[in-house]
């Protein structure tokens, strides 16, 4: 029997994923057969439901859905509040041991994989690496050294919050500057209005001591960088991007028809609240909210914040509105299939033994279809697989549930090497469409810069730099 098992359930929004956990601690609490456990509890890890209210927008399970069950780390922050992971794992870790004691199985749940897997899998987070400050490493030291006196400056008096880009463009600007001169390989991940990682990664050089780059080569070498913390058994809910965008368009909808419109206005009315209470000096009009702090991130709210703005919007704005969002929670779903492709499937390899053996086993279950399928095709398997883990028993091989499985996850040859993790989801520039000195536009490598290379826009500036450029005749 398993010690300190955890069940983990994954996936995209709009797969099932709370649906699945409710259905699996129900079995848990009622079935005799789950060795000795009385029970389960969900632990909610999806980074925008942690908020009070707000259900539609973060897609809150109804309590009447939770069937009893208990649901933990839901609903608990005030909207405006930043929820960092390592405040998760702390409190999420807490439950774990006070669940266990319980004699309950906790089940933890939500599409914010990156959370999911720096519980699983530990020292992944910087932070962590050095309780206090250390010596600076020779190569931050030279770094430092080097850099300009007004970039210096900046480095001595980091903002105790990242600033906006949309308000304050040239510190944004300044902030990733200081990184690129002092990280470049850490840099070029972020773009540079994404002052919240820019700012995290420029901490965490005062916090260690070290280049997070250097960071990120230490634990891909360490030892146990791949061990996993717990027993751990992960479910990865999956569907088909095809059946699944139609599905999400649909969901939409629905939060639409349910009252989302009147949630986004109350988080507009406190925004304004918050604003008025300032004391920045700043005119209500001069400020524009953070769409990277706290519940503002969540999917909905830029989409129609300036849909609710107009006076006398028209039938023509609200559809633009629910495309925009429509768009937005598309782009969000395959962005987590990625992650779990790119991150979490690669970290799970990481801590294979010698012969193979899946020490965090992770079972991909076909979630296309949610009719008369849902049962035999994911909760069923979920149920059995569940029941073998707490048992001890040797469970099947994840690749032979369906094959899809064999698909997605039979796929040895990830590359977890620093340089890969290094180079991903890298930054390029494009001059040709960079307007201001200092704020270059930026797109991420790959299919991103691909499709911009093709875009209208770029294509009008390439064509007048053309123009511009070629010899008369």
């Amino acid at each position: 029997m398993s010690a300190n098992p955890i069940v983990a359930i994954l996936g995209t929004t709009g797969v099932g994923k709370s649906n699945l956990a409710v259905e699996l601690a129900l079995h848990l609490t009622k079935s005799a057969r789950a060795s000795g456990w009385h029970g389960a509890r969900v632990i909610n890890a999806d980074s925008m439901q942690v908020y009070s209210g707000m259900d539609i927008i973060t897609n809150k399970i109804p309590m009447t859905e939770r069937q009893g069950i208990e649901h933990l780390l839901m609903g608990f922050k005030k909207p405006g509040e930043q929820y960092t992971v390592g405040q998760w794992v702390d409190e999420t870790l807490k439950l774990i041991e006070d669940t266990h004691k319980q004699r309950k199985i906790p089940i933890i749940v939500g599409g914010t994989s990156y959370w999911i897997q720096h519980l699983i899998f530990p020292n992944r987070l910087a932070s962590r690496m050095h309780a206090q400050p250390r010596e600076l490493s020779t190569q931050l030291q030279a770094n430092i050294a080097s850099l300009p006196q007004d970039l210096l400056e900046v480095y001595n008096n980091l903002p105790e919050r990242p600033p906006s880009a949309s308000t304050e463009p040239e510190a944004a600007s300044r902030l990733h500057a200081l990184l690129h001169h002092l990280d470049a390989e850490v840099a070029q991940r972020w773009h540079w209005k994404d002052t919240r990682k820019v700012s995290r990664s420029l901490e965490i050089m005062k916090e260690t001591g070290r280049l997070p780059s250097e960071i990120i080569v230490h634990q891909s070498q360490s030892q146990d960088a791949g061990a996993p913390r717990f027993e751990s058994l992960c479910f990865w809910l999956y569907a088909d991007l095809s059946v699944l965008e139609q599905r999400l368009n649909e969901r939409v909808d629905s939060m639409v028809q349910r009252g989302l419109l009147q949630e986004i206005q109350a988080l507009q009315d406190l925004s304004k609240i918050s604003e008025t209470s300032s004391s920045d000096g700043l005119a209500e009009s001069q400020r524009q909210v953070d769409y990277t702090l706290g519940i503002y991130q969540a999917i909905g709210y830029r989409e129609f914040s300036r849909y609710l703005s107009i006076s006398a919007p028209t039938s023509r704005d609200y559809g633009e509105a629910v495309e925009r969002m429509k768009i937005s929670t598309r782009q969000y779903a395959k962005r987590q299939i990625s992650w779990m492709r790119n991150k979490f499937l690669p970290a799970v390899y990481g801590s294979k033994t010698a012969s193979t053996r899946w020490l965090t086993p992770l079972y991909l279950l076909d979630a296309t279809n949610l009719d008369d399928r849902w049962k035999s095709g994911v909760l069923i398997p979920a149920i059995t697989v569940t029941e073998d883990f707490l048992a001890g028993n040797e469970l099947v091989d994840p690749t032979s549930m369906s094959e899809t499985a064999k698909q997605v996850l039979a796929n040895p040859n990830i590359d977890t090497s620093p340089s890969v993790v290094l180079t991903c989801r890298k930054k390029i520039v494009c001059d040709m469409c960079t307007l201001k000195e200092g704020q270059p536009f930026m797109v991420e490598e790959g299919r991103e810069w691909e499709a911009h290379t093709r875009s209208r826009a770029h294509r009008r500036r390439a064509k007048e730099a053309y123009s511009h450029t070629a010899p008369s005749q």
